[in-house]
């Protein structure tokens, strides 16, 4: 099975770069307040992308290939075509922080969710990594007065070879390219196996380990 046949399958997505907050506009919407804890060391998060939807959507499978938007992610934190994806399934809403998460810091993303859409995914690429992600995918979204707490293990897209190499890293520690198209990785979505020292990049400042993300979930009043 190929990317694009997988991603078709899985139905997946997040909005980058969009404000910290979403507008509810009815009675057939809730709102959830979605906080995300970077648990690591010396890894920093991308802009934590959210989304609210039906039951059975996923962004990504374990032990099965990546789809290219996921891929995307994963390597340049790029939500633009997860986010196309999501956003055209029923009932599905999408939101996000923005900047860098650092270690030890929370970030709280606010999203809507209509109603009969009680589930939610959640994904982040992990810097400075050739394709690390954070996530949570299809999971279940809190009734009125609960407060559910999911953790994130840090995953690899397996879609870009683990060289750690700064010129096939983005962000402000490496300053490198994002995606690697054409450039093979393991081919498949497994537990990252962390930071080695086999390239520009030093264990002792950048390896974790898991879970590297808690995330808590609560609904919150609609304005």
């Amino acid at each position: 099975m190929n990317r694009t046949t997988l991603f078709n399958r899985l139905a997946v997505g997040l909005l980058a770069a969009a404000p910290v907050f979403s507008a509810v506009a009815d009675d057939n919407m809730r709102t959830y307040a979605v906080s995300i804890t970077n648990l690591t060391r010396g890894v920093s998060f991308t802009p934590i992308m959210v989304a609210t939807h039906q039951e059975g959507i996923r962004l990504y499978n374990v032990g099965e290939p990546p789809s290219d938007a996921l891929a995307a992610m994963a390597e340049g934190g790029d939500t633009g075509p997860l986010a196309t994806i999501i956003n055209a399934t029923p009932k599905a809403r999408t939101a996000s922080g923005s900047g860098l998460l650092e270690p030890g810091q929370t970030v709280t993303v606010t999203v809507a969710s209509l109603k009969g859409s009680n589930h939610m995914s959640l994904a982040a690429m992990m810097l400075p990594t050739n394709d690390g992600f954070i996530a949570v995918t299809n999971v279940p979204l809190p009734k009125e007065k609960q407060v559910l707490t999911y953790f994130s293990n840090g995953y690899d897209a397996g879609s870009e070879p683990n060289d750690e190499l700064c010129s096939n890293i983005p962000g402000p520690t490496c300053h490198g390219q994002g995606g690697s198209p054409g450039v093979g990785g393991e081919g498949f979505v497994h537990i990252h196996a962390g930071i080695h020292g086999i390239g520009s990049l030093e264990p002792s400042e950048y390896d974790w380990r898991n879970p590297v993300a808690r995330i808590t979930v609560r609904q919150v009043a609609s304005e």
